[in-house]
């Protein structure tokens, strides 16, 4: 326990930064995925083709490739950012590509008959969007908008290629240091934690939203 006591601080430096990044690329992610839902389901071709094609390239490369082209390659056209701002970019356009599908399909799963009712009930589009369907889609997006959290939680460990200090970096540094494997059982544990409580924060605004059938 002294032991744990003892390498606690670097962790927390560590622990720091992974729940910062976790925290803005959702903040950022979530609302950029629903506009790229919104232009992907627009009647303009050129707008939903392009929202296609960065939706394919997104998703099929893996975010430790676009960490690296962010960081490192946007360098040989003049735009040089520094670590912090580069990861948050990376994961802001990886996840808001997976939210923009998720969202897509709430929307796409919403009857026809919703939008005639509304129109019966004389409901301009915009009061229906977010009157209607909005809430509706909210409900029924919750639980992969959850996965994709949780995964998020996770994926905040791949910042170290960038060199910055996060639960896992510190982690391997005093592994190797002290050539002991205890630190990262308690990165293990300090994940476990993390996916505890937004697990709990979920399944509270799951139930909240009961309400929605």
């Amino acid at each position: 326990m002294s032991y744990i006591m003892e390498i606690m601080p670097l962790m927390m430096q560590g622990l720091r930064t992974t729940i910062w990044v976790f925290v803005f690329t959702g903040l950022l992610s979530i609302p950029l995925g629903m506009i790229i839902c919104t232009l992907r389901l627009s009647k303009s071709k050129i707008l939903q083709g392009t929202m296609q094609l960065y939706i394919l390239i997104v998703r099929g490369t893996p975010l430790l490739l676009q960490l690296i082209f962010v960081f490192f390659g946007l360098v040989y056209v003049g735009i040089v950012l520094d670590r912090g701002t580069a990861v948050l970019i990376a994961f802001t356009l990886n996840y808001a590509a997976y939210f923009a599908e998720i969202f897509r399909g709430g929307v796409m799963s919403i009857s026809e008959g919703q939008y005639e009712a509304s129109k019966v009930l004389g409901l301009s589009k915009r009061d229906t969007y977010f009157g209607v369907i909005l809430p509706q889609v909210f409900k029924r997006v919750l639980p992969p908008v959850g996965n994709e959290l949780i995964t998020l939680v996770k994926d905040t460990s791949l910042v170290y290629v960038l060199g910055l200090g996060d639960v896992i970096r510190a982690a391997k540094t005093l592994s190797n240091t002290q050539a002991s494997l205890m630190p990262i059982v308690v990165a293990g544990v300090i994940y476990l934690v993390l996916i505890a409580i937004v697990t709990y924060l979920l399944r509270r605004t799951e139930i909240k939203y009961n309400y929605y059938r």
